[in-house]
């Protein structure tokens, strides 16, 4: 009995696995690297005689779908065209137009054979490297090095001259696309560089100004306020560029005024006499500081360790020191100059389980369309970022990984701001870490744009800088995890938006915000409402360790309600910038004046409908005392350790609703005359708070409010909470972050 039973069970696997496979073959084709377009493409590998199997190029399998589509053959459900594993160099971008498109019920999807690693690369994997003989080049390199660092002459591979750098790129690292990168065993070397790590900082910046003018540059500013030094030259202390022979392709990356603003700047020259260095035009765009960092790169003298490498521009000479035995690793540059996957006006096309990398430009670009979807793929080693989604409809990134970008991940634009229609494109289930390889600021993991889009469930972490942009109206940020970005500069939100009355309506809901800590100046906030941004909702956060976690930089109409704080410093701070020192975004008779908030009220025509109807507080923004942060709401929260709330600006808790929140441990209250500008503190604690006559809507404790284990990062409220009684909801803790889908079958990493 047990025989027939394992028998029959044999019996309806192979009945099933024949289904299947002939469901595969009328409903799908094939491309592989041992495939021919003359074949018919319905077969996943070739026959015996050869004489029939999978295609060999995308174009081939695009076609056959176009004609069947024209003869009225799509199958009901759809087509799936199966990527045989391989390595497929892409030289010219792959579109996708409306005619490749499917339809509701019948998706065209393009994914990897199930269980195969299938690559779609910009780049060329390259050999050929020997031991540097040319003795003008090894008298610029130490000679202990020599034995360790070996020459391509890529003079002599058939990639197309990208090794050139073309006098577009004139900003070098700033050009999109990149001039040429360098990568090893899938990991993106470096130029040579000194220091190798850390930073060196300007020691002085002579005050000259003559030559600013010959060169058409002036000094910068900021909100009309002149920063930074901008002179053309400045000082610098090591004795290092002494060494340097050839000084006319070497590049400086800095910090050069702002710890939230970075720059590529070529040299034009070095004096080693009176140690000046003189950039070549133009110049940082916020000037040089003294004792701003920066340090040198693309210096062939400087070549002196492990995973560093030069490229000599003019002669196509690659000098590379393998980290490991360049014989058994696999060196790979950079080539594509345009997307890799372009899908423009298609709709019902999904790209699944694919890599892409080594674009020296973003991956796939969605143009418009709706409901395209990409799944389970994984990006890397890209010169600017991953995925831009520009416009359409229910376009989408799911469950995907991002790492080791350029720039940042993804771009998520959708939706009319003139009309407030929603796109509803997402972000979801997404993993994006070390990013902002190269363009360190202003690259966040997801930049979200327009109305009505979604980020949720997406794991980011470990950037030099921000973790989510967003700008427009009726956004949704929830069950996102993010920690450890901001590592390298200051001033910086995890999630940010600002500068516009006019973008309202967002929630964010749900999400873990920990361990964030940024050392440049201000540091970082997890939640950051800059420069009067206004309507936007904070509701059932967790934040831990998470800097000034919820900051309100002189809004209105913003809500924070029913989030845990835990050790921040502070949980919330509110400010009236407008007050103060940002009062020249409402004083029109300064020649300080600065329009932008006014203007950006008249681009969406705020007193017509749709905003006059769905925002009326914007009618009357303009007579109720627009500089003043009004109608705020701070309650029902819970804040344990740290500070509770900083006010600034002669705020008072009659410009700010703040009641029923639960505060425990070390309750303090930080007060002063302007933002940032002093430390003329009041601090309160546990036996002063009677003094607070407008903080007794709220309930103070000494003792933990009934987190379980805060040191194993467990912040779910007991049901004894005394939360509860002033209101407070449960957060659905255990649904933020990723999850396991078809797509992700797996946790990538663990949470720290």
């Amino acid at each position: 009995m047990k025989t027939l039973k394992i028998l029959f069970s044999v019996f309806v696997l192979l009945l099933l696995y024949r289904c299947s496979s002939e469901k595969i073959a009328n409903n799908a084709f094939f491309i592989a690297p041992s495939g021919n377009d003359s074949w018919s493409g319905k077969l996943a590998e070739p026959n015996k005689n050869e004489t029939d199997g999978p295609y060999a190029s995308i174009q081939k399998a695009q076609e056959a779908i176009r004609e069947l589509k024209k003869m009225g053959k799509l199958p009901a459900d759809g087509i799936t065209v199966y990527v045989r594993e391989g390595y497929y160099s892409i030289s010219k971008t792959i579109k996708l137009t409306t005619e490749d498109s499917g339809e509701k019920n019948a998706p065209i999807t393009w994914r990897a054979y199930p269980n195969e690693r299938v690559v779609f690369s910009g780049g060329e994997t390259i050999s050929g490297f020997i031991k540097i003989r040319d003795a003008e080049i090894l008298k610029r390199i130490e000679k202990t090095y020599h034995d360790s660092i070996l020459v391509c002459d890529l003079k002599k591979l058939d990639i197309f001259d990208s090794w050139k750098l073309k006098p577009k790129e004139l900003t070098f690292h700033l050009q999109k696309p990149l001039a040429m990168e360098l990568f090893f065993n899938d990991e993106a070397m470096t130029l040579a560089r000194y220091p190798n790590e850390g930073w060196l900082e300007i020691a002085d910046v002579p005050q000259f100004g003559t030559e600013l003018i010959h060169k058409g540059c002036l000094p910068h500013t900021r909100f009309g306020i002149p920063v930074g030094k901008h002179y053309g030259r400045f000082k610098y202390e090591s004795d290092r560029p002494e060494r340097w022979q050839k000084t006319e392709d070497i590049w400086m990356h800095g910090y050069w005024s702002w710890d939230w603003a970075d720059n590529y700047d070529k040299i034009e020259k070095i004096d080693a006499i009176k140690k000046e260095i003189y950039p070549a035009a133009p110049f940082s765009g916020y000037g040089y500081t003294k004792g701003q960092r920066f340090y040198f790169l693309n210096v062939l003298e400087e070549l002196d360790s492990p995973g560093e490498y030069y490229i000599n521009r003019k002669t196509g000479e690659l000098y590379f020191w393998a980290p490991e035995n360049i014989n058994t690793g696999k060196v790979v540059v950079s080539i594509m100059e345009e997307p890799l996957l372009v899908l423009e006006n298609t709709s019902y096309i999904n790209i699944e389980a694919i890599t892409f990398e080594c674009s020296r430009t973003t991956a796939v670009k969605i143009i418009g369309g709706n409901s395209n979807k990409i799944a389970g793929c994984v990006f890397r080693n890209l010169g600017y970022m991953a995925v831009i989604i520009d416009g359409g409809e229910k376009n989408g990134i799911l469950s995907c990984d991002i790492y080791g970008t350029a720039g940042g991940g993804i771009q998520l634009t959708g939706g009319d701001r003139k009309t407030l229609m929603p796109a509803n494109n997402y972000a979801k289930n997404n993993h994006v870490y070390n990013f902002g390889r190269v363009f360190r600021t202003h690259s966040p993991a997801i930049n979200m744009k327009g109305v009505g889009n979604r980020l949720s469930h997406n794991y980011i972490h470990d950037s030099p800088h921000a973790g989510v942009y967003f700008s427009g109206n009726e956004h949704i940020l929830e069950f996102n995890e993010i920690h450890d970005i901001a590592k390298e500069t200051g001033d910086v939100g995890a999630f940010y938006i600002g500068r516009d009355w006019t973008c309202r309506g967002n929630i964010i809901r749900y999400n873990y915000f920990h361990h964030l800590f940024g050392p440049g100046l201000h540091g970082v906030r997890a939640v950051y409402l800059d420069d009067f941004s206004s309507g936007t909702t904070i509701f059932g956060n967790v934040f831990y360790q998470a800097g000034r976690a919820a900051f309100i930089g002189g809004g209105r109409d913003n809500i924070i309600e029913n989030n845990i704080f835990v050790e921040c410093d502070p949980s919330i701070q509110v400010d009236a910038r407008g007050l103060s020192w940002a009062n020249n975004y409402f004083d029109k008779s300064s020649k300080l004046y600065y329009s932008t908030l006014f203007d950006r009220m008249d681009a969406v025509s705020f007193s017509q409908p749709p905003y006059s109807e769905k925002y009326p507080e914007l009618l009357t923004l303009y007579d109720d005392d627009p500089a003043i942060p009004k109608n705020n709401k701070i309650v029902r929260n819970v804040s344990f350790g740290g500070r509770f709330i900083d006010l600034y600006d002669k705020l008072n808790f009659e410009m700010v609703e703040v009641k029923d929140n639960l505060i425990g441990d070390t309750v303090l209250l930080r007060e002063s005359l302007e933002s940032d500008q002093s430390d003329n503190f009041q601090t309160f604690k546990y036996g002063h708070v009677e003094t607070m006559e407008n903080m007794k809507g709220n309930k103070f404790l000494e003792e933990n409010p009934g987190f379980k284990d805060i040191e194993k990062g467990k912040f779910q409220l007991n049901d004894n909470s005394p939360a509860y009684e002033l209101g407070f909801k449960k957060i659905p803790i255990e649904k933020i972050g990723l999850y396991i889908d078809e797509y992700r079958t797996q946790m990538t990493m663990e949470r720290r």
